[in-house]
C-alpha cells in the first residue's frame, strides 16, 4: 500500500504538458506550408479575395455590386456542380472525361420522356438521374472490377455516350417555349428571388447545398474517410479492411448522378434543351475548378469547398476581364496559369515535413 502511495506521489510530481510541435525557430515558410498541408481550402480562397480585391481596384463600384458578384455565381452553377462530381473522382486519383456528355444526355432523356412522350415530368427526371447513374456505374465496374485506367475508361465512354447522344436524339433542340409549356418543372432552378439587390437562383442554392452536403459526408462519415484513404493510397487501404471496389464503385455512380443533376440544373439556365452542347468543353471546365480548387490530380488530399472556391476564381476573371472589354484570350491564358500554379503549389505542400 505504501508502495503504491508513494508511486502515486511520483506521478504527481512529474510533468503534465503534453506533448507539442515546436515551432521556435521554424521558418515562416515552413509554417505556411503546414497550414496548406492542414487546410487544402485556403489557397484558393486566398487567391479568390485577391482576384475580387484585383479587379475590384480596377472596376470599382461596379465590380463589388451584389448584383455582378451574384451573377458570377449564376453562370458558374453549372460548372460549380459538375466539379463536385469531378472532385469525388479525383479525390480516389482518378479522373471522369466523360461527365460533360452524362450531364447533356441526362438533359436530352429529361427533355423527350416529358415533352415527346408526355411522360409526368418527375418521371422524365427520375429517367435522366437513372441514366447518369448508369453511365457513372458503368464507368466505375471497368475501373474498379476490370481494372482499367481511369482515364482510358472515361475517355472511351464520353466518345460512346457523346454518339448515343447524337443518335437517340436525331441532334434535335427541344425549345424554350416548349419546356415551359409542358414541363415547367424542368426549369425549376431558373427560378430566382432577391436578397436585398442581390438576385439568386434556384440553381446557385443547389450547387451550394449540394457542396455543404459532400463536404459533411467526405469529412464526417466512413465513407469519405474511405474515399480519401482509397485515392491516397490504395493497397494501404484494402490492407486496413476497406472495400476499395465498393468504394470506387459508389464514386462513380454517384459522379453520374450528380452531373444527371447538373443536367436538370442546365435546363433551368440554357432554357432549351440542345444535344448539340455535348461538344461544349464542360469537362475541361469542371476539372479546372477542381484543380485550381486545390484537389489533388495524385489523390486522396484536398477539400470540395476548394473546388466551389476554384469554379468561383474562374467567374471572376472570366467577369472581369469582360468587364475590363479584355480580349477573350486573357481568360484562356490566366486559366492555363492558373493550372500549373495549383498543380504546382500541391507538390510543393505534398513535400511538408514533420
Amino acid at each position: 500500500m505504501t508502495g503504491a502511495q508513494e508511486f502515486e506521489r511520483v506521478l504527481d510530481g512529474s510533468d503534465k504538458n503534453v506533448a507539442s510541435f515546436e515551432h521556435k525557430g521554424v521558418p515562416l515558410i515552413k509554417r505556411a506550408q503546414h497550414f496548406l498541408h492542414s487546410t487544402p481550402a485556403a489557397v484558393p480562397l486566398i487567391v479568390l479575395v485577391l482576384a475580387i480585391i484585383i479587379f475590384g481596384i480596377a472596376l470599382g463600384g461596379r465590380f463589388f455590386s451584389s448584383y455582378t458578384l451574384t451573377l458570377i455565381l449564376q453562370q458558374i452553377a453549372i460548372v460549380g456542380v459538375l466539379g463536385a462530381a469531378q472532385t469525388l473522382v479525383i479525390l480516389t486519383a482518378g479522373i471522369d472525361l466523360s461527365i460533360g456528355v452524362i450531364m447533356v444526355i441526362s438533359a436530352v432523356i429529361m427533355g423527350n420522356v416529358a415533352i415527346t412522350y408526355g411522360i409526368p415530368t418527375p418521371v422524365a427526371v427520375i429517367a435522366g438521374l437513372l441514366v447518369g447513374g448508369l453511365c457513372g456505374l458503368l464507368n466505375g465496374f471497368l475501373v474498379a472490377f476490370m481494372k482499367l485506367p481511369p482515364f482510358i475508361v472515361t475517355l472511351g465512354t464520353w466518345n460512346i455516350v457523346m454518339a448515343t447522344n447524337f443518335i437517340y436524339s436525331a441532334n434535335e433542340t427541344i425549345r424554350d417555349a416548349d419546356v415551359d409549356a409542358q414541363a415547367p418543372l424542368l426549369h425549376l432552378f431558373a427560378a430566382s428571388f432577391r436578397l436585398g439587390t442581390a438576385v439568386l437562383t434556384l440553381g446557385v442554392i443547389a450547387m451550394v447545398l449540394l457542396v455543404l452536403l459532400l463536404w459533411y459526408v467526405l469529412n464526417h462519415t466512413a465513407w469519405g474517410r474511405h474515399v480519401y484513404a482509397v485515392g491516397d493510397d490504395p493497397e494501404a487501404a484494402k490492407l486496413s479492411g476497406i472495400q476499395t471496389k465498393r468504394v470506387l464503385l459508389t464514386v462513380y455512380t454517384l459522379s453520374g448522378v450528380i452531373a444527371a443533376f447538373a443536367a436538370w440544373v442546365s435546363i433551368g439556365r440554357n432554357g432549351s434543351i440542345s444535344p448539340s452542347s455535348a461538344v461544349t468543353d464542360y469537362n475541361l471546365q469542371a476539372i479546372t475548378a477542381t484543380v485550381i480548387g486545390g484537389i489533388s490530380l495524385f489523390g486522396g488530399r484536398g477539400s470540395i469547398l476548394g473546388t466551389l472556391f476554384g469554379a468561383m476564381i474562374v467567374g471572376v476573371v472570366s467577369m472581369g476581364l469582360n468587364m475590363l472589354g479584355a480580349d477573350p484570350q486573357w481568360k484562356v491564358l490566366l486559366t492555363g496559369v492558373l493550372i500549373i500554379a495549383a498543380v504546382a503549389i500541391d507538390q510543393w505542400i505534398r513535400k511538408v515535413s514533420v
